[in-house]
């Protein structure tokens, strides 16, 4: 395998807090690999140092492949809100025809191709700037959260297309089925190293447990060989030989290997919930339109108490806005919502709040409360709290601006938690969080003794917690499904394959149908030649070889895996393929009616 990059010496710090030094690192043409740490940790700095978007501190450096192509995907992307999505998609296809990039507008999704910027939503904005970096037709993609604001369907389309597709690249993401669906190489970083493995999420994890098992053996090994050293040292101080001088400094990296901690920083959320009634929310026929837009029509449905439902769609679809409804900030246009009097809203909003950036952390957790409230009923001290949501004391006079965007979204949940909610209204909770965060507030969740609505993209955290989906299906129809996420899946596939069946049974029918339709006062049919017999039976198998080549080019055409000429060819043979089955089809009717 060729090497596309190699990482030698990579550093980087931000004052006094260094996030990696001297970090080596090679990846070859083919490796699909998923950078795992947590938040604060430098992620993001470092895909930026290999994309070449900033630098390595001191004499860190990063080779390319000669001639090899790269495209970055920030987490955040910033466009000209008067452009439209086909122009800024355009500015970047240098090497794009004009084809190719409809091709890649059409597969994601952006069919209002002249809409212009200002009017996007956050999935859109994603989607134009995952388009921007498809243009490019890169060797080597550098993804940072490239699931983040899309919705389950986009997310879908780019998990078969990258499973499928033969490129390398290096992302950091948070959705665990995408990490176990693509990668083939998961590297992590801790306390500034690398460690790598081969293998998928799944496979990681279990070798991740077997090197911290390895470790915490290595450590007891040395405490116990420590004991038996430290007795020697105390009765040979003065020890001056080649041999004993060997075997003080042989101590004293003994004694270093016995000092190491493994501590494995978990969030602790342990907060009580305040005394929930039967009455939830209760909602009766409502109905929400805007201009010619509808979110919501005739929805009729009472919440109870310690139901968790998710809640799937579209971007653009109006789950956010469903979510405002059901919490009295936003009013129906028709029907009621009647929220319970013991109902405390805990509402964990996709943009989150705005920070005052210039307050440290600690003060902006005191702007709520002093103390809070615990599952065991006692009452901590908010510093104490802190420490539980992994900001330790070196962090409570930290400026909020220098927090990370995982930390500042874990400091939000704080906020959320602290005021003792008994309805938790999340909307998109896993967006910047890291993989160890989300699986200690999955099992919070599965815990609460509240109800819990999400608004969520990712698939592995709706399996482990709700119960039952509204699934918005646009045109306001929301459609109540009593099952998982995958289960949902399932049951989609299953019906789209009952459809296709139904369809294809229908067309015979209708093939069949024009051909035997008869008039009983035209004289009966003249019976055919042998040369027209023959002629008809290579008819009927000209048509099924023909109806599975076109099947298999619509296939191929929507899996997004074909480029350059192949696309072309593909695109030219289906047109082909389509006029052959009309001028076949019309020889057999005219043989039939005959």
């Amino acid at each position: 395998m060729a090497s596309y990059l190699q990482v030698e010496n990579v550093s980087k710090s931000y004052g006094p807090k260094v996030l990696f030094k001297n970090i080596n690192m090679n990846i070859n043409e083919g490796d699909k690999i998923a950078l795992i740490a947590p938040n604060g940790t430098g992620k993001t700095s470092f895909l930026r140092i290999l994309a070449g978007v900033e630098g390595s501190d001191g004499d860190g450096n990063v080779k390319f492949m000669k001639d090899i192509q790269i495209a970055f995907l920030a987490q955040d992307n910033i466009y000209d809100p008067d452009r439209t999505i086909r122009e800024i998609v355009s500015q970047e296809a240098k090497n794009c025809e004009k084809y190719e990039i409809e091709e890649i507008l059409y597969s994601l999704k952006l069919y209002e191709a002249d809409k212009p910027v200002s009017q996007l939503s956050g999935g859109e904005l994603k989607r134009v700037a995952i388009a921007c970096m498809f243009v490019k037709k890169p060797q080597f993609l550098v993804m940072d959260e490239p699931t983040n604001h899309l919705d389950l369907e986009t997310i879908e389309y780019l998990e078969d297309y990258f499973s499928r597709q033969k490129c390398t690249l290096l992302m950091v993401t948070h959705d665990r089925y995408f990490l176990d669906r693509v990668c083939n190489r998961i590297v992590e970083m801790a306390d500034g190293t690398l460690y790598s493995y081969d293998g998928n999420y799944s496979y990681y994890l279990q070798k991740r447990e077997e090197r911290m098992a390895n470790m915490r053996r290595d450590i007891d090994r040395a405490r116990n060989l420590l004991r038996t050293e430290l007795d020697w040292m105390r009765r040979m101080p003065c020890a001056r030989g080649t041999k004993a001088k060997y075997r003080i400094d042989a101590f004293y990296d003994l004694k270093e290997r016995a000092g190491q901690r493994i501590e494995e920083k978990n969030l602790n959320i342990n907060v009580k919930s305040s005394r929930l009634g039967k009455k939830i929310v209760n909602c009766s026929h409502v109905d929400f339109k805007w201009d010619n837009w509808t979110g919501l029509k005739d929805f009729t449905y009472n919440f109870a108490p310690g139901e968790k439902i998710g809640i799937v769609g579209k971007n653009g679809i109006g789950k956010s806005t469903f979510l405002n409804i059901i919490t009295g900030e936003l009013a129906p246009t028709a029907g009621e919502v009647q929220i319970g009097e013991t109902v405390s809203f805990g509402y964990y909003r996709q943009q989150g709040i705005e920070f005052n950036q210039d307050n440290t952390v600690v003060e902006a957790v005191r702007e709520i409360a002093e103390v809070v409230t615990l599952g065991d009923g006692k009452s901590v001290p908010v510093s104490t709290f802190l420490n539980y949501f992994l900001f330790p004391p070196s962090m409570h006079y930290n400026k909020i601006e220098k927090l990370s965007g995982g930390e500042k979204r874990r400091l939000y949940l704080l906020t959320v938690l602290m005021r003792n909610p008994n309805v938790l209204i999340l909307d998109e909770p896993t967006n910047d969080l890291d993989i160890l965060t989300l699986n200690v507030l999955e099992e919070y969740l599965k815990d609460f003794e509240g109800s819990v609505i999400i608004v969520s993209h990712d698939r592995f955290f709706l399996d482990k917690i709700v119960d039952h989906l509204f699934v918005f299906e646009g045109e306001g129809v929301v459609k109540d499904f009593v099952g998982s996420y995958s289960e949902y899946r399932e049951y989609i596939k299953e019906k789209e394959k009952e459809k296709k069946a139904l369809e294809r049974a229908q067309m015979q029918k209708n093939v069949q149908k024009k051909g035997c339709q008869a008039n009983p006062q035209q004289p009966p049919k003249r019976k055919l030649s042998y040369k027209e017999q023959r002629e008809l039976e290579q008819l009927e198998k000209d048509l099924e070889v023909l109806e599975t080549e076109k099947k298999v080019l619509e296939e191929t055409l929507s899996g997004g895996e074909l480029q350059g000429d192949s696309l072309r060819e593909a695109s030219v043979r289906i047109g082909e393929v389509i006029a052959l089955l009309d001028e076949k089809e019309m020889r057999w009717l005219e043989l039939n009616d005959n």
